[in-house]
């Protein structure tokens, strides 16, 4: 059994904690000829750069508004889903709007980008042909940083809230169908019944998936935003993955994007050494 560990062990070694030896590069003015071995060592220059940033602040800030609209207009969704999709008798319908609500899941940012910037065209545009028909301008939504995080947020819906709602129907299959049977008895409706046992059934899932969420708090969705992003909406797009990439490879300053990452890393892993605290405190459990 032991044998069976060593192919992942090597795995985690060479992928996760080898690379970790980079982490020097954000205590240096890395030059990429010189190496890191011959690169000169600045000490916390970068994180008193990064700290007197007035750019990163606001790539800070970008990042907690959009991952706060995610959290607060996405999380509870999957709960609905899953709480109305349990309310469903007809199998074969149920698992038709079950397959068809997980399909974009597997679709890759690129391609549903794609989709959305064509829809969102102001220029033939599904929803602005709908917009000209009422008699009004078209819209750049992707162009337009008043409607920039909208879209960042729907589409990241569109994407996941089925996906997500797999985890909530596992946990309400786990209920004992003599609650409900019970309830039945009892005079209970179907919405009572939803109210009194189902949703009380899967609060421990509820609660520990919104600790977990709390740890992805600076995680607002680097590969979603970079493929729909652009220039003019840097101000309320430009989140800490995309200021990472765009300051890393694009002005190859790594010693300052690799500071902003080490940044980026703590306060994750601070937000979810909090997120088992709380496991502790609400659900007597730990989530480690």
């Amino acid at each position: 059994m032991y044998i069976l560990l060593v192919p992942g062990l090597i795995f985690l070694f060479l992928f996760k904690y080898a690379p970790m030896y980079g982490i020097v590069i954000a205590f240096q003015d890395f030059n990429i000829f010189d190496g890191i071995s011959g690169s000169k060592w600045v000490g916390l220059e970068q994180f008193s750069k990064l700290i007197k940033s007035e750019e990163f602040i606001q790539v800070f800030l970008n990042t907690m508004l959009i991952s706060m609209y995610k959290i607060v207009l996405l999380f509870p969704i999957p709960i609905v889903v899953a709480l109305l999709l349990n309310e469903i008798r007809r199998m074969f319908f149920k698992r038709t709007v079950q397959t068809i609500i997980y399909l974009p899941h597997f679709l890759s940012w690129v391609i549903i980008s794609g989709l959305f910037i064509n829809i969102l065209s102001p220029s033939g545009g599904l929803i602005n042909q709908m917009i000209a028909w009422l008699g009004m301008e078209p819209i750049s939504f992707l162009l337009d940083n008043d409607f920039f995080r909208s879209v960042v947020v729907f589409t990241a819906g569109w994407k996941e809230v089925g996906w997500n709602a797999i985890i909530f129907i596992a946990a309400i299959s786990g209920i004992e169908q003599e609650q409900y049977e019970a309830a039945a008895i009892d005079g209970a409706g179907r919405i009572k019944q939803m109210w009194y046992i189902t949703l009380p059934g899967i609060l421990p899932t509820i609660v520990l998936m919104f600790i977990l969420r709390i740890g992805h708090l600076l995680d607002a969705g680097t590969e979603q935003i970079l493929t729909l992003y652009n220039p003019v909406v840097y101000q309320t797009g430009d989140v800490i993955g995309t200021y990472v990439y765009r300051i890393g490879l694009g002005k190859m300053d790594y010693s300052f994007s690799t500071a902003v990452g080490l940044f980026n890393s703590v306060v994750g892993f601070l937000l979810i050494v909090f997120g088992n605290m709380l496991s502790k405190k609400l659900l007597q459990r730990s989530i480690w």
